[in-house]
């Protein structure tokens, strides 16, 4: 927004930016306001020394309101507070939170009556909004259906605007003191969420997800596991957003808060059983993955660095040379970041007529970052290793110059509709921080769906491509965006990315490929569509930690095929110690990637590398550790392939956290970071610097440790020592004789 006092009509808009997590400058907070409770009326107005708020109600018994608003000199404090880190879009998060001169007023308690307001700087004025305050009101039981005897009885109540329809209802589900309650999506802060207040909304949080209680891939969907052992599992059948009290105010309570639309009824799925018996219910509603290729599950390599042909040649000759098996490369600074479908430095002639490229419509300046993209990914393919390239769902991008063929796309998505929208038709553009007022396809509309698979097909079809890193995914802010479908924001921005991974999965199955995407947004639905990691995230042993639970609890959710960026992917290098401990763990995790962000080559380089770690730190105890799980982890594919067929058939977790195995072992939730690599590995991460010794959990049966095959008795603990080259692994006693040749016995 860019205006002038002289000309400037004052700015406001009730609901903001729709930021899920900080008030907009120009916003009602809260957005419904609530009678007898304050609200907060903030608008945005350069140049003007007063700002005056206008208030009439509708009850002629109501004096109307006429006071001046207070200049707010710092900005949008509430939303820069957000923009924090180390890293390369740190500025980018920073500046696009900032705000023009704002001012905001606050009322006392609402009256319980219908108004309108406006503003008025020096003789021009805003238009009038409509103010409706609303009220919890009672509702009744069957306005949540399938809840049965778990229902608080009485519990149901609807939040109601003064003349209008409810928004949001609220219930409570019962509970017995002790509940542990595992799931809801991938959650960064813990695996068991009692005791905690969070929501389902895709959010990209970049980085401290944990901290923050937030995260990409959500579900309104959770297992209860009692003391007794007994379980059950529920999921709020709905796209909105959902707010979780998860015996936070009452032990015995689960408090849950849905946004409403047109229907007036929430509904409830309850399913009973044990933990695989709730996720195979759960999944016979929503979808559950199919299997991968074994590829998948070899070691995956990338850094934002690795941004020309020689430097990608370069590392993958490093591995070879280092004897680190290597399985799949992933290039994310390849395209010139506008259409993504260009390999940077290419030379074509811009197609603006909406038409889509071959693989001859470019040649490749010999200087140039990508000389022969195809000769480089043949010479991939025949040393067996697959090549994923980076995607994001945006088109265009407000800070950059767009070239010819990328402004013409986005006029053609514009003007053909093909683009998600605005309320007033207009298309949305993109009000996130990263690539900021780029257009979002809008993949419910089956012409935007398949010109964008068509723009991308020939990197399948013609180079040979393996899969997408399908980055991205949560920038669709806003409830009254439009989709072609029919819905709105408020009930599809949540499935936006479920939608998007889709539409690449189907690009690559109809070119005779695997449908390999590699995510980190998701939503309910996200389980049948391809691969996920856990974000971005910094290189700290807290990072650490709250990457296994989001693992954990992305798996008890559905999701098989799962990984995190090795020790982090941002800042500073890890020390060694914290690159060791996190390769041991990964080297069991069913994705092990490692990768890192673009610090623009200075020195010291930040590559995830072994090499790059061990140098930096003048450790030599660091490449070789590397090479003996990379080279572990080569042996573990027909272990992890035959586990995931499992997985996928029997819906029980490739990573799978112990309770599912052992729900009535009240010791297993003191060591929540341990977990079932397939049905015969036991893995026990150690997750604090500086251990030299680290206790694990056996549960119940007969364990052998993998690297001494000592025989071991469960129900018990069992202390071992942890050098550096060491993460505590137990095996199954009756599958020891099949896997110990693994571990070179």
């Amino acid at each position: 927004m860019t205006m002038t006092a002289s000309t400037a009509v004052p700015w406001h808009r009730p609901r903001g930016a729709e930021h899920p997590y900080a008030n907009s400058a120009d916003q009602l907070d809260p957005i419904v306001p609530v009678a007898g409770q304050p609200l907060r009326i903030g608008a945005v107005h350069p140049g003007t020394s007063r700002l005056e708020l206008e208030l009439r109600w509708s009850d002629a018994t109501l004096p109307p309101l006429r006071e001046p608003l207070t200049k707010v000199s710092q900005g949008n404090a509430d939303s820069v507070a957000l923009a924090g880190g180390d890293g390369h879009l740190e500025e980018a998060q920073a500046a696009s939170l900032s705000t023009e001169t704002a001012w905001t007023i606050s009322l006392p308690a609402l009256p319980e009556a219908a108004g309108e307001y406006r503003f008025v700087a020096d003789d021009r004025a805003s238009d009038w909004f409509e103010l409706r305050p609303a009220r919890w009101l009672p509702g009744g039981d069957d306005a949540v259906a399938g809840a049965g005897a778990k229902l608080v009885p009485g519990s149901v109540e609807l939040l109601t605007p003064v003349g209008g329809a409810p928004v949001r209802a609220r219930f409570v589900l019962a509970l017995q003191p002790g509940d542990h309650l595992v799931g809801f999506g991938e959650r960064f802060d813990a695996i068991d969420q009692a005791g905690r207040r969070f929501d389902s909304v895709v959010f990209e949080q970049y980085k401290s997800q944990g901290e923050f209680g937030r995260t990409y891939l959500p579900m309104p969907f959770a297992h209860v596991i009692s003391a007794d052992g007994s379980s059950w599992g529920f999921h709020v059948r709905t796209s909105r957003r959902v707010w979780f009290d998860a015996a936070a105010s009452r032990p015995d309570q689960l408090l849950v808060e849905v946004e409403l639309g047109a229907e007036a009824q929430v509904s409830v799925g309850l399913y009973d059983g044990s933990p695989t018996q709730v996720l195979t219910t759960f999944l016979n509603e929503v979808g559950r993955a199919a299997e991968q290729p074994d590829w998948v599950l070899r070691l995956w390599a990338s850094s934002n660095e690795w941004n020309t042909q020689a430097i990608v040649t370069e590392q993958v000759a490093r591995h070879h040379a280092e004897q680190i098996p290597l399985g799949v490369v992933v290039i994310e600074a390849w395209s010139d970041e506008q259409g993504f479908v260009v390999w940077r430095d290419s030379a074509y002639t811009p197609r603006t007529d909406g038409s889509v490229h071959s693989a001859s419509d470019f040649t490749y300046p010999a200087d140039g970052a990508w000389p022969d993209p195809a000769g480089m990914i043949a010479d991939l393919h025949d040393q067996d290793i697959k090549l994923v390239l980076w995607q994001i769902p945006l088109l265009g991008h407000a800070e950059t110059e767009l070239t010819a063929e990328t402004a013409a796309e986005v006029a053609y998505l514009a003007e053909r509709g093909l683009a998600v929208r605005e309320a007033d038709g207009s298309p949305y553009r993109n009000r996130g921080w990263w690539f900021p007022k780029a257009l979002m396809p809008d993949f419910t509309n089956p012409e935007a769906r398949r010109w964008w698979q068509d723009r991308h097909r020939w990197l399948v079809r013609d180079l040979g491509v393996d899969g997408f890193k399908t980055d991205g995914g949560e920038h669709a802010w806003g409830a009254d965006l439009r989709y072609a479908d029919g819905r709105t924001g408020a009930e599809n921005n949540n499935r936006y990315p479920v939608e998007y991974a889709a539409a690449f999965g189907e690009l690559l199955e109809s070119e005779g490929a695997a449908p390999i995407t590699f995510s980190r947004a998701g939503y309910t639905g996200s389980q049948a569509h391809g691969l996920y990691w856990a974000g971005d995230e910094n290189s700290t042993w807290t990072a650490f930690r709250h990457s296994l639970n989001a693992g954990i609890t992305a798996a008890a959710c559905g999701i098989v095929y799962w990984g995190w960026d090795i020790a982090g992917f941002s800042g500073p290098l890890p020390d060694p110690e914290l690159y060791l401990r996190a390769t041991a763990v990964s080297a069991f995790l069913p994705i092990m990637q490692y990768h890192s962000e673009f610090n623009h080559h200075r020195r010291p380089l930040r590559d995830r590398t072994p090499w790059n770690v061990g140098e930096a730190f003048g450790d030599e105890q660091v490449l070789p550790i590397f090479r003996s799980y990379a080279q572990l982890r080569e042996r573990l594919v027909d272990y992890l392939a035959r586990s995931a067929r499992t997985a996928v058939r029997t819906d029980r977790p490739l990573l799978r956290g112990l309770f599912f195995d052992w729900p009535d072992d009240p010791q297993l939730w003191a060591h929540p970071h341990q977990f079932l690599c397939g049905d015969d590995l036991l893995v026990s991460p150690v997750t604090e610097s500086g251990a030299t010794e680290w206790t694990t959990w056996l549960p119940a049966g007969d364990w052998v440790d993998v690297w001494t095959g000592e025989r071991l008795s469960g129900s018990a603990p069992v202390t071992r020592p942890v050098p550096l080259d060491v993460v505590p692994v137990y095996a199954r006693a009756q599958a020891w004789p099949e896997l110990a040749a693994v571990f070179g016995h």
